[in-house]
């Protein structure tokens, strides 16, 4: 990343191509979350996991349009909160904030416990609370005292990770040359023990998998082109995410017809044994297991920032959370806080955890096509005329779709997401002194990209 001076101020330096921002967004989102999401998604869904990856792509799609749309409207580096802020009302922006912040909190639990779960699969004497224990203290202690090392370790180990996951489909592709498929290719697209209902509550837990395209508008300053570049590649990471997704998922479903499963959460494990033996799959299990690790921090690391940026900033008290050790520099109670709610996946299963994660996202997804719509209404008002079927109707969709599929999440993560969104607003109404006064402001323009969900 190069960066250049001017005056007494740093502005980065626009190098990357509409390639490198997709290659970005792609990292971010870590394709190969299929393979783990697979088990639970082709569950949900009646055995069509490749349709309910297609209805979670074309959702996104639908929400990457307007990320694309609100980062030429707002350039620079920017995310839901911004938008929401700038387009709407600084109180409605900081609830967006806040339910990034639920975003942000869990996302580290279900890396946790994929983790654990592929710990398990590995030695399945030991319970998985204990592996999810084990994984829990590795991640903060790293992140406590060794950050710098964690994320150049990261990054070997994602590119480690890629190139199983391409292994993988290479030998689900020779068993089914070999063995064939007791299933159809329309059986695995649709078949009696699916419905319409079965695929939307599957595509509701399948937009796990994509979370972490919008990443790619923080790029504002980095991109060639600046917005225009920053617009395309948004909707490039999502199509081609999706393609990926629902190729690889195809396969699987292929390899493995119908959802039913030993242990739908283990699912992607089973299949590896399937199609390349036992020794294979151990091999291949460390390398996820290494991979999901290093997510791990990642994410742990991107969680507590988030708390301090929050507390710094005075949206969360700055007292608890806008602090950093004088040893370490890094925010050790906010780490900590992670790791406590990392426990709590002793008592989940991966979809409803998965759940939780997308109960903010979206909020935050129906917020960003809201902004849209807000921001065809300034234009119009200053004489300016943007196409109302791109500004209006395809947004419309969007909020639609977003809540629609917030809807089918589990019932679980809809009692949480809303009291969580309850506690937001009563705390929003504490900050404001009864909504009267702005919100504070989160500065979020130098988050560092958070890197990948665990891999294959």
């Amino acid at each position: 990343m190069n960066s250049e001076t001017t005056g007494n101020s740093m502005r980065l330096k626009g190098d990357l191509s509409l390639f490198s921002v997709v290659l970005f967004g792609l990292a971010y989102i870590s394709p190969g979350i299929v393979v783990t999401m697979f088990g639970v998604v082709a569950a949900t869904s009646g055995g069509v996991a490749p349709t309910a990856f297609a209805v979670a792509t074309l959702a996104m799609l639908l929400t990457g349009l307007s990320y694309a749309k609100m980062a030429r409207a707002v350039p620079g580096a920017g995310s839901v909160y911004t938008y929401a802020r700038k387009m709407l009302d600084s109180r409605i922006g900081f609830l967006s904030g806040w339910a990034m912040l639920l975003d942000y909190f869990f996302i580290p639990m279900v890396g946790w416990l994929i983790t654990a779960i592929y710990f398990n699969a590995q030695f399945p004497d030991i319970p998985k609370w204990v592996w999810l224990i084990v994984s829990v203290g590795i991640t903060t202690a790293i992140n406590i005292f060794g950050m710098k090392l964690a994320d150049r370790v990261n990054k070997v180990l994602m590119f480690i990770a890629l190139g199983s996951l391409v292994l993988f489909a290479t030998l689900c592709v020779v068993f089914l040359g070999e063995h064939g498929s007791s299933a159809s290719a329309t059986d695995a697209l649709w078949n009696s023990g699916t419905s319409i209902g079965a695929v939307t509550a599957a595509a509701a837990i399948a937009a796990y998998s994509f979370l972490g395209f919008d990443a790619v508008s923080t790029l504002g300053e980095e991109a060639r082109g600046g917005a225009r570049t920053i617009g395309r590649g948004i909707i490039g990471c999502v199509i081609a995410a999706g393609a990926i997704f629902i190729v690889l998922s195809f396969v699987m479903q292929l390899v493995h017809p119908g959802a039913t499963f030993i242990d739908v959460d283990a699912a992607a494990y089973h299949l590896k044994v399937q199609v390349g033996g036992e020794t294979y799959a151990e091999m291949i299990n460390f390398v996820t297991i290494a991979g999901s690790i290093a997510s791990c921090i990642a994410l742990q690391a991107s969680a507590a920032r988030l708390m301090y940026v929050m507390g710094r900033d005075g949206a969360l008290p700055k007292a608890i959370f806008g602090k950093l050790s004088g040893k370490t520099g890094t925010p050790v109670l906010n780490l900590l806080l992670t790791a406590a709610a990392g426990v709590v996946a002793m008592k989940l299963d991966l979809t409803t955890a998965t759940s939780f994660i997308n109960f903010g996202a979206f909020l935050g997804f129906a917020l960003v096509n809201v902004c849209v719509i807000a921001h065809l209404v300034r234009e119009r008002r200053d004489g300016r005329t943007p196409n109302l079927f791109s500004y209006l109707v395809m947004p419309a969709i969007g909020v639609g779709v977003s809540l629609y599929l917030l809807t089918r999440l589990d019932g679980v993560a809809l009692q949480i997401g809303g009291v969580w969104l309850a506690i937001g607003v009563v705390y929003l109404a504490v900050l404001t002194k009864g909504f009267r006064r702005p919100a504070p402001e989160m500065t979020f323009d130098d988050d560092p990209a958070a890197t990948d969900r665990a891999t294959v």
